[in-house]
């Protein structure tokens, strides 16, 4: 009977404990890691840091203003308008055509065009046609264009420098007339630069005028909108661009400037009166452009043309 007692003491107090062992981590640890993370993302490796110091960059730079509060959409009216706007590319949304309208060759070409393009058509009568155009003579053809989406000023020069490239702006001050806009912006297209500057009151805004003008390169020139021009002048001054404002009564011609293959801003006055003072003061250069023929001034995009294709050739020969 002790005996038992003691055969079932002993197998009642001998539980089962833990049981020592590796937990599974040596199976775990000759199992593979997966493929090696590229580069960027290795922590401690120059690319990674790279990468990182973007993003840091990225972070402090302000988000795209776009210009502010949305505007009402602009309306192209008249069927000689209407065509020329199509193929030049407006950014336009909505054809509007009214109901028995008697149709010609530019009738059919229109809505031909906005078919390919795949803009909405409308068919309206006559009488909300004159009301959408407060009585103009719009032929039975109307094209609705959106506001345009302006860039940050502070968005053209962060994007020539993160490509590598020293920023080339032009900034207009006083610019009135929607056609040396898109003149403008073309001749930044044609001589690689980054970006147009325009102040946000008093001044030409991108209209379909200045679409057309730009024959299309509005499409890959951004253009930007400046609350203070003279703040964004100084603001582009602290990120090092040197501001070059043309003048007739310039201290410097233009063949003796020797920082156009720089960053620079290059700025336009109107053609009647120039600069306005306190952009003409906030600059670092007041520059002339010789004219052996005599003439008093030449219009905006005349001015910019010349100045960009001058800082173009010295950029090449870099």
């Amino acid at each position: 009977m002790a005996g038992n007692s003691q055969r079932r003491n002993r197998r009642t107090s001998n539980k089962k404990g833990a049981t020592v062992g590796s937990g599974g981590q040596r199976r775990r640890g000759l199992e593979g890691k997966g493929p090696t993370p590229p580069a960027h993302m290795r922590k401690g490796h120059k690319k990674n840091r790279v990468a990182n110091a973007q993003a840091k960059h990225a972070a402090r730079r302000p988000a795209p203003r776009r210009g502010g509060p949305k505007g009402p959409n602009e309306l192209v009216v008249g069927r000689n308008s209407v065509v020329e706007a199509l193929r030049e590319g407006v950014p336009a949304n909505t054809l509007y055509v009214q109901q028995f309208v008697d149709s010609d060759e530019r009738v059919r070409e229109a809505l031909q065009l906005a078919t390919e393009k795949g803009l909405n058509l409308m068919e309206a009568p006559r009488p909300e046609l004159d009301r959408m155009t407060n009585g103009l003579n719009h032929q039975g053809l109307v094209l609705s264009v959106p506001p345009y989406d302006y860039a940050h000023p502070e968005d053209l020069s962060a994007a020539a420098l993160d490509d590598g490239e020293d920023p080339l702006i032009v900034a207009l001050d006083g610019i009135t007339d929607p056609r040396n806009l898109g003149a403008v912006v073309r001749s930044v297209s044609a001589f690689g630069g980054h970006g147009v500057v325009v102040p946000e009151r008093r001044a030409a805004g991108m209209t379909a005028s200045a679409w057309k003008t730009s024959a299309g390169t509005a499409a890959r020139t951004p253009v930007a909108r400046a609350t203070n021009m003279t703040r964004t002048l100084e603001a582009y001054q602290k990120e090092g661009l040197m501001v070059v404002g043309l003048a007739a009564d310039g201290d410097v011609e233009l063949h003796e400037l020797d920082i156009l293959d720089g960053p620079v801003v290059i700025v336009v006055g109107s053609e009647g009166k120039g600069l306005s003072r306190l952009v003409g003061e906030t600059c670092d250069y007041r520059v002339r452009i010789p004219m052996p023929g005599g003439a008093e001034s030449l219009n905006a995009g005349v001015a910019a043309g010349v100045v960009l294709y001058e800082a173009a050739r010295r950029r090449a020969q870099r």
